[in-house]
């Protein structure tokens, strides 16, 4: 008897829990992506003041549920200083988000270079890969194509990981729901690659 009950637990509240990382230059808007879904994804969750978010030094989390997922995210600092760390959590991750500030035309290549470190590494292989064109707000900022023709790197970097490039405002919270269901459907096609952490929800 315990063990059906045990089972029935199980299949009613055990979520499948992956690990998305967000990286990007300082600046870029990553903080802001993080609480805007964190904002539209968790019912009555207030969020900070948008307004008042600064560089991040060290690490943002938060979490959602999407049904029986759960999606952990990881929000790292962009300073140069703190790129070094990124790897340390790139074993563990299921998905990557790369924010790029497409109206700092200045840093362009400076994000580029750091991408184009991140997405050679090893422990990468095969993650999904969502590259999102921040502040499309702003008037004069580089369009998703611009973006797009930047930062899409080699076919044999890619193999037969999932990729999108898109477009948002993290400030207004334009196109961040897409963007996160679209990553929640390939991380679960992935699943044979990075299998999730399961976690029984009391």
């Amino acid at each position: 008897m315990y063990t059906l009950f045990s089972g029935l637990w199980k299949y009613l509240f055990q979520k499948d829990e992956f690990f998305v990382l967000i990286l990007g230059l300082d600046n870029a808007g990553k903080t802001t992506y993080l609480e805007q879904t964190k904002t539209k994804f968790n019912k009555g969750y207030k969020g900070m003041n948008l307004a008042k978010i600064t560089t991040t030094v060290g690490l943002n989390i938060g979490k959602i549920d999407l049904g029986k997922t759960r999606l952990n995210f990881w929000d790292l600092g962009g300073q140069e200083e703190l790129q070094s760390l990124w790897d340390k959590y790139y074993a563990e991750s299921h998905a990557i988000i790369y924010v790029v500030d497409s109206s700092d035309r200045e840093r362009i290549e400076e994000s580029k270079a750091a991408f184009d470190k991140m997405i050679v590494n090893s422990s990468l292989h095969g993650v999904p890969l969502m590259v999102l064109a921040n502040k499309q707000d702003l008037e004069g900022c580089l369009s998703v194509e611009d973006i797009k023709h930047v930062f899409n790197p080699i076919p044999e970097v890619v193999g037969d990981r999932d990729c999108k490039t898109a477009g948002v405002s993290a400030l207004r919270g334009d196109g961040v729901c897409d963007g996160i269901n679209w990553l929640a459907e390939c991380i679960k096609r992935n699943i044979v690659s990075r299998p999730p952490t399961q976690r029984d929800i009391t």
